[in-house]
């Protein structure tokens, strides 16, 4: 757990609860995840989104998780009427889906997770429930927030103030960007300037990276980032120390499952949840290309055997919510689409797997500019004409 959770979540605080799922399986799911954490009590566990309604004026929750996707009432409806009758009550959705986030803050919803839901994910809503309690009941000392490092789906660094770091230039970022791909690892001096100055001259080279390692470790210092970078032999090494980030824990994931002779469930889960788009996304740095495709492979591979795990179970709806994980961050990935609509084909569901497919085919040909792969053209050809 981060410095975050650690210190805001010492109290024996524990909050009323209620969860609103429409699937029977997926609600059993959540009671057991959120019971398992200390600070939930669960007051109501409903299927039916009326009925959660009807009961939220005697029971008076403190937290609702509430499902998004519901028929009758969906999970935007049920919260704008929870508001209106129970405003302390703290919203938490629910969701297969990115695109609900935006409508999850138009209704004043404190978080929302997504599925499937995992005990890191319910730790992290926990930890901003507690912050927003403190924050009404001003503390007797000063409370810091956890220092927050994300590498998936870009490069933000935000100190314990919440506020996100300004690097002083460009070189610096992509120096300390390199550092967190590579952390508690020497790194020689003369491969660093290779990557960051490939056409200056060795003396050149060597006085602009003193320059931005000074720069860099000034920054870390005045931002009380508790991460050092240290001289060693002829290169550095950025000691994570106790600070963790969503890099770091993917890595040491990936090692612990790489030595164990059978799948660890929560903890690909847990892997899936911290993969939250492309290495360094948006930052062109040719150094991160290798990088990138090695973490994508892993969590394509880690998605892969979670959904042939809910597969073997027959468990279709929550293969579908995770091929949508996977496919809201690489919609055009080839190996993916194939297996969903193998899936589809499965379960029996060959409506789906005929829209699925045209709609990728759409989507294929205006964005790269040419037919579908041959092993999904072939796979279509041999299953249904479009």
């Amino acid at each position: 757990m981060s410095y975050e959770g650690r210190s805001i979540m010492e109290g024996n605080t524990m909050f009323k609860t209620i969860i609103v799922e429409d699937e029977k399986p997926i609600l059993e799911l959540m009671k057991h995840v959120v019971g398992q954490n200390p600070h939930y009590s669960i007051v109501g566990a409903y299927s039916n989104p009326l009925e959660a309604l009807d009961n939220i004026l005697a029971l008076k929750p403190d937290v609702a998780f509430l499902d998004v996707e519901m028929p009758r009432m969906n999970g935007l409806e049920l919260a704008h009427m929870i508001n209106e009758v129970s405003e302390h009550t703290q919203i938490i959705f629910t969701t297969a889906y990115k695109d609900y986030a935006l409508d999850a803050f138009q209704v004043q919803a404190t978080d929302y997770i997504l599925k499937p839901v995992t005990k890191s994910a319910i730790e992290r809503v926990t930890n901003r429930l507690h912050k927003q309690r403190i924050a009404v009941i001003p503390p007797a000392a000063p409370v810091n927030k956890a220092v927050i490092i994300r590498c998936f789906g870009g490069l933000e660094v935000r100190n314990p103030r919440g506020e996100l770091v300004r690097f002083p230039t460009r070189k610096t970022e992509e120096l300390f960007a390199y550092f967190l791909c590579h952390p508690n690892s020497e790194v020689s001096k003369w491969h660093l300037v290779e990557l960051l100055w490939p056409e200056l001259d060795e003396e050149r080279v060597l006085h602009n990276l003193h320059n931005t390692l000074y720069r860099l470790k000034k920054l870390l210092k005045e931002q009380e980032i508790p991460l050092e970078i240290i001289k060693i032999n002829e290169g550095y090494l950025l000691q994570t120390q106790q600070l963790t980030y969503d890099l770091l824990e993917f890595k040491r994931d990936h090692e612990a499952l790489q030595q164990k002779a059978v799948t660890d469930l929560s903890k690909t889960e847990q892997r899936c949840t911290l993969y939250q788009g492309p290495l360094l996304d948006r930052k062109e740095y040719l150094w991160k290309t290798a990088l990138e495709e090695k973490f994508r492979q892993q969590y394509l591979a880690a998605m892969r055997s979670l959904i042939q795990y809910d597969v073997d179970k027959q468990n279709w709806k929550m293969a579908d919510q995770r091929f949508n994980q996977f496919l809201s961050i690489y919609p055009l990935d080839e190996e993916m689409n194939l297996y969903l609509l193998q899936v589809y084909l499965a379960s029996d569901r060959k409506d789906q797997m005929e829209k699925k497919y045209a709609e990728y085919k759409r989507q294929y040909t205006a964005e790269m500019g040419m037919d579908l792969p041959e092993e999904i053209m072939n796979w279509g050809k041999l299953h249904f004409t479009v």
